[in-house]
Formats: structure tokens, sequence, C-alpha cells
């Protein structure tokens, strides 16, 4: 019944990480800021979370020295603020669909980061360690083919919007050169959350209270990202929402994509670990690929399904190889503890025949 469970928490997580690159799109599309939106987005996560993590955590909550705030501070901005502000102007200058290929390249990324900081270590000799470089490399090709390639245009599967919004806002999506812009801001989006992975694990060792930490990071990314929208989008005009796509998608992505996804990608991880959630992120990108085509008419081209194909298989070759080295690993404290195990039970038996030799 877990295995059943396991797998219906997976395809939802990866259902509404597909929400949000459709919905978000849409909202873009409606004329929605990008920036006013990430404002909105981080708000509506911290009222959210703020009651939640205060009545779960009211009995234990850890001491927060000035610091581990600083450190909370910068990785709020670098991993949240800027990565969802680079992210939404990608994602104007794009499509739903690339938006979800690039997801694929995350724990790639992730592990490039960590490589840097001496945090993985990369054995070249062994099978785990080359698949590890295939994917990096099948990776940056993919990205690589995403930006520049093209090629034929498949059949629209739709003539007609569903939120009846036809790109007023989004500039030229076809024009080369915006296309490219659009394609690396999404990869460096994904290298600031990559780093957001890495850099939060020190972080958690001198406040390890997950649910405050994500709250906390909710909060000063959205004092950050109103500073960032203040400054840049002073009409008052594109701060109004009203009751269409454009509150849709900041209530959808402020409470299912950062409060609902946060608690099912723990369970995940508790019962199945992180490998069988990241192994599923490839549905995500076979979910927006159909339902941007059927709900938003985006156009589906030959360069964008090679590109994602060319992620998936950079994604699974480093999530192979990273488990293959833990199985290894696994194995050798295994043997290590026999033995220790076995030289204690060794030395005692010989204390204990020693003691019954006649003096």
């Amino acid at each position: 019944m877990n295995e059943k469970k396991a797998y219906l928490a997976v395809f939802l997580v990866q259902s509404i990480y597909a929400g949000m690159f459709l919905i978000s799109k849409a909202a873009f599309n409606g004329g929605l800021n990008n920036f006013v939106f990430v404002f909105y987005r981080q708000a509506t996560a911290t009222i959210f979370l703020g009651p939640v993590a205060l009545f779960l955590e009211r009995k234990n909550i850890p001491p927060m020295s000035f610091v581990t705030f600083c450190k909370l501070f910068l990785l709020s901005l670098f991993g949240v603020t800027l990565s969802l502000d680079i992210y939404g102007i990608g994602l104007v200058y794009t499509t739903a669909t690339l938006a979800a290929a690039t997801t694929n390249c995350l724990p790639v990324i992730t592990f490039f980061l960590a490589l840097l900081l001496r945090m993985e270590v990369l054995k070249l000799r062994t099978s785990a360690g080359k698949a590890k470089v295939i994917g990096i490399v099948a990776c940056i090709g993919g990205v690589a083919t995403l930006a520049f390639v093209k090629g034929p245009h498949f059949k629209q599967l739709c003539h007609y919007h569903i939120f009846g919004i036809h790109n007023t806002y989004q500039p030229h999506v076809s024009s080369g050169l915006t296309w490219v812009k659009g394609c690396f801001l999404m990869l460096m989006s994904n290298t600031f959350w990559g780093l957001w992975l890495v850099l939060q694990v020190g972080v958690l060792k001198s406040y390890p209270s997950k649910l405050l930490f994500t709250t906390f990071q909710c909060c000063l990314s959205s004092i950050q990202s109103f500073v960032i929208a203040i400054a840049l989008v002073r009409h008052p005009h594109e701060w109004m929402l009203g009751w269409n796509v454009k509150l849709l998608a900041v209530l959808y992505c402020g409470i299912l994509v950062t409060g609902v996804t946060f608690y099912i990608q723990s369970w995940i991880v508790e019962k199945k670990g992180p490998v069988f959630l990241a192994m599923s992120t490839p549905l995500n990108l076979v979910l927006t690929i159909f339902c941007s085509a059927v709900l938003l008419c985006e156009t589906i081209t030959l360069g964008s399904l090679l590109g994602g194909l060319l992620l998936v298989v950079g994604l699974y070759c480093v999530l192979w190889g990273k488990r293959k080295e833990e199985k290894i690993n696994e194995k050798i404290c295994m043997t290590n503890q026999v033995d220790k195990e076995f030289s204690e039970l060794k030395q005692v038996t010989h204390l204990d025949v020693k003691d019954q030799l006649p003096v």
C-alpha cells in the first residue's frame, strides 16, 4: 500500500510543478509582471506557512545567531529571490515546455557545484564516475540544443487558448536572440537554485528546524522581492491582480507549490529516498509538453524535444552514478563493520582461552 502511495505522491508533486509552469506562463502572457508575481507568491507562501510553522514548532524553536541569520538572508537572496526573478524573465522569453525541460538539469548542476566546492568526489576510473561525466556532457548538450536548435514545428493541438489570452505581454518569443537569452536565464536560475541546495546543508546544521528554515526564507524573500519589484515596477496598474489568472497563479504557486509540495516531498524522501524523487522529474516534462500544447496552444519544436531528451539522459546518468557509488560505500561500511566485530570477537575468545589455561 505504501508503494502505491509513494507513486501517487510523486505523480501529484510533478503534476503540481507542471501546473506551475503552465499557470505562470499564462499569467505572464496576460500581463502580470514577473517581479510583482515573485513578491506576491512569496508573501502568500509566508502567510500560509507562518501559522503552520509556529503551531507545529512552537515548543522547539531553536535559537538563531546573527551569523546564521546573515547566511539565511544570502541563501534567500540568491537561492530564492534572484532565482525566481530570473526564472520569471526566462519564462516570459520562452515557453512552459522549455521551463520544465531545464528543471531536469538541476540535479546535474547541483552535483557539479558540489564537485567544485569539494563536497562531492568524481572518480573517473570507475563506471559511476564515467556515468557522471556523461551526464554532465549530456546536460550541456541538452541546454545548447534547446537554445540553438529549432527544427520543424509540430502541428498545434488546440485552436482556442483555455485562459483566452494570446501573449499580450510576451516579447516576440519567435526571435532567435530572445529565445537564446531565455534559455540561458533559465540555466542561470537553476544554477542559483542548485547553489542554494548545496549551501543550505551547512546552514541546516546550525538551524535544524526545516519548517522554520523554509518559513524564514519565504519571509526574507518576500522583503527582498518587494524591494526589487518596487524599484523596477512603478506603475500601480501592474500591481493589480483582480479575479483572473494572475490571482490564480499567485495563490497556486504560493500555497500549492511552496506549501503543499514541501510536505509531500519530505514524506517521499523519508519513505523512498531523494533519488526516487529526482528520478520522477522527467514526468513533469511529459505533462508540461502535453498540457502546454493542448491548453496554451504552444508550438512544440523538434529542438525542444531533443534538448529535453538529452537533459533527461544526463539526469539519469548522474543519478545512476550517484546511486552506484552509494551502494559501493554501503558495502565497504558493512565489510568494515563485520571485520571490526570479528576482530573484537576474536580478541575476546583469545582472552577467554588464555584465562582457562593452567598456571
